[in-house]
């Protein structure tokens, strides 16, 4: 089989045929230097030169969903490069009424369009790009932190008026990351899991808005992730959302690949456990990884990915080692 470019081997994929090989997709942090354009411009185009990854999901600061309306945040050496809400904006219930209409151009929303549109120039096309989204649960949680869950049950109404704010700003957010030069959006929700919530709290303060976001860009991307964060998510409630890829911890979490296949028909995204392979579990685990992922799908409709990102100390010997892998894969299939 002929060597594919990234945008036909990810084009082969979604219609649910064999590539070359399986597609891969790795994306990790840049703490602190996130937090600056240039440098979150510079660093994102090093990684994708460096890895030649199939999908590049361009990688913000994951709190830049809060700053514009006056939270606090700060890197705290955590191991994936997160950083945290050192000061929320929601502290009592009538606090909720601070969240009104921001310009998604402006401020810490606008940086992150303006670099990746700058990469997005740098890189021509050639790859993939997904910005990403925070879903407005879950930008109303980085808001309120903890409070947010005995609001949500309390003072339902507070949270619905800051929830049509955020939606409507997220929703300009994402028409300004098509017109710079992403391709998608990479669809983040950390609320969907039933640790946290019910099926029927989630349907209506996180469902509701989340599809509102999905409907206003439809017919405008190539192509749209969803990601589930944690434990215990409610795969079957997301399933049915309108994108053509899905992520979530599949090696921490159910469902396992084989049986998310059933219910998604889309390309599942996944395979790798980077806690705990990607740091610690060598060529060797890594290799067994990828091929298990490939088995339970039949290597169709299947990126190899982590469940969420990787570590900042994963080191390039993992990365080359997931790669070699996709390769031997596809050989072993041929």
């Amino acid at each position: 089989m002929n060597t594919m470019n990234h945008w036909r081997r990810l084009e082969a994929t979604l219609r649910g045929e064999f590539a070359d090989r399986v597609p891969v997709a790795l994306w990790r942090h840049f703490p602190v230097d996130d937090m600056d354009a240039g440098k979150l411009t510079r660093l994102t185009l090093e990684w994708q030169q460096k890895w030649q990854f199939d999908l590049l999901k361009f990688m913000p600061p994951g709190t830049y969903g809060v700053e514009d309306w006056g939270a606090k945040t700060a890197y705290a050496g955590a191991a994936n490069g997160a950083r945290i809400v050192t000061e929320p904006v929601v502290r009592r219930t009538e606090d909720w009424e601070r969240i009104r209409p921001i310009d998604p151009r402006l401020g810490a929303y606008g940086q992150q369009n303006f670099a990746l549109a700058q990469t997005a120039r740098n890189l021509g096309g050639a790859v993939p790009i997904l910005q990403t989204v925070f879903s407005p649960l879950t930008t109303a949680r980085k808001l309120a932190t903890e409070r947010l869950f005995a609001d949500i049950r309390c003072h339902p109404e507070a949270v619905d008026a800051a929830l049509r704010v955020i939606t409507d700003v997220t929703i300009g957010f994402c028409l300004e990351a098509i017109r710079a030069g992403a391709h998608g959006i990479f669809f983040a929700t950390q609320l969907a899991s039933h640790r946290l919530l019910t099926t029927a709290e989630y349907e209506r303060f996180g469902k509701k808005y989340d599809l509102e976001i999905l409907d206003a860009i439809r017919g405008q991307c190539r192509a749209n992730m969803l990601h589930a964060h944690g434990d215990d998510i409610m795969f079957n409630l997301l399933s049915d959302y309108p994108v053509e890829l899905f992520n979530w911890h599949d090696r921490l979490t159910d469902p396992d690949l084989r049986r998310a296949r059933r219910h998604f028909p889309g390309v599942l995204v996944g395979g790798l456990n980077e806690h705990h392979t990607l740091l610690h579990g060598g060529r060797g685990a890594i290799t067994h990884e990828v091929q298990d992922a490939c088995a339970q799908t039949g290597g169709r409709k299947l990126i190899i990915g982590p469940g969420c990102v990787l570590p900042v100390a994963t080191s390039d010997a993992s990365i080359q080692a997931v790669l070699d892998a996709a390769q031997l894969a596809e050989a072993q299939a041929a």
